[in-house]
């Protein structure tokens, strides 16, 4: 959903050959092949396969795998995106070969370093040469950690993009009727941070939790595969419970689902953003959030993981919705095009 509207974008200029490079981190075809169908993206021109693993399993396999492509390759630049394993591995193998970096979706902090994403965010913005952010107070976070200004570029959001460029292929999907859903009376569910899935025991807590809050509004949830291995070995089960669990589903199915739900619980930082751009009421079952614009401007709420507050701020937002939010500065759908135009300055200036 991030690369998506950066690829058109540069493709759109007609400067730069374009290699895409899939690392194959998310490896299941729910959460891999169909984004490539739903996001019409062209078939990966390198797919390395890496898999599951350990962090440190993981980040090696990607930097042993991309290493070679980048010498053949020989690019001008590299961009990477998010805040996921792959996207430090790539960043390392790069500037240690002395190929600059952009970075979309730069300057997210939650100030939480038991967060896998937040160590790969810090290393990744250190490094990079070109640093694009969604919202003000990224830039701030650049600024105190010593990044230089000129490095960072306010440009938007990229999901916000995606969300508005597909938003017509989205209300083309049957996933309502598949589930025989009626818009605005369902919930919708996404877990996968593993401080919420990986310790049954915290699970269950938020398992019974969302169980309860289904008894008031019907839930729907696409269950992450890393959730699913721990609920079947816990021998978690929700029979009873007005929320249904489904497999993974495609991006354009579950815009679908997203945009016409009551409200949405989720740990998935995105899904904040999307949420808030839609103006869906979002419940965040985190401690903190790298999006903080979302709740301070959009429609997201912060509730913790204890089951009594997640139970009864879902009360409150089915009985009196969300007031007073807006769709943040520059979530416009046009992120992506100001970041071809200053990568295309860039290489040029790089250049002479």
């Amino acid at each position: 959903m991030k690369v998506a509207p950066v690829w058109r974008a540069l493709d759109a200029l007609k400067k730069f050959h374009l290699t895409l490079v899939h690392t194959g981190q998310h490896y299941d075809d729910n959460m891999s092949k169909v984004f490539f169908d739903d996001l019409r993206l062209p078939r990966p021109d390198v797919h390395m396969g890496v898999g599951s693993g350990t962090h440190a399993e993981q980040t090696a396999k990607v930097m042993l795998a991309f290493e070679p492509v980048m010498k053949d390759a020989d690019p001008e630049l590299v961009v990477v995106v998010g805040d996921v394993n792959s996207t430090m591995a790539c960043t390392l193998v790069s500037v240690k070969l002395d190929v600059p970096v952009a970075h979309v979706e730069a300057g997210l902090r939650s100030f939480d370093r038991k967060m896998p994403e937040e160590i790969n965010r810090m290393v990744t913005d250190v490094l990079c040469d070109l640093l694009f952010t969604t919202s003000p107070e990224a830039d701030d976070n650049l600024m105190r950690e010593g990044v230089h200004k000129s490095k960072i570029h306010f440009v938007g959001n990229v999901m916000i993009d995606s969300l508005r460029f597909y938003a017509a292929d989205a209300e083309k999907s049957k996933i309502l009727e598949t589930l025989g859903l009626s818009k605005g009376e369902y919930g919708l569910v996404t877990l996968h941070r593993p401080s919420n899935v990986d310790d049954a025991f915290q699970l269950v807590r938020l398992v019974g939790a969302l169980s309860e809050i289904g008894a008031e509004c019907p839930l729907i949830f696409p269950v992450h595969p890393r959730t699913r291995h721990v609920m079947e070995r816990a021998g978690i089960e929700v029979q009873g419970s007005r929320m249904r669990l489904i497999d993974p589903i495609g991006y354009l199915d579950f815009m679908k689902l997203m945009q016409y739900s009551r409200v949405v619980l989720t740990d998935s930082g995105g899904i904040q953003e999307e949420t808030t751009a839609l103006g869906i009421p979002c419940l965040t079952i985190r401690d903190n959030t790298e999006r903080p614009v979302t709740v301070t401007e959009g429609t997201n709420r912060l509730v913790g993981t204890d089951p009594a507050r997640i139970v009864a701020e879902a009360r409150d937002v089915l009985r009196h919705g969300v007031q007073n939010a807006k769709v943040p500065h520059m979530w416009d759908g046009n992120a992506a095009p100001r970041i071809a135009q200053v990568i295309a300055r860039f290489i040029e200036e790089q250049s002479l």
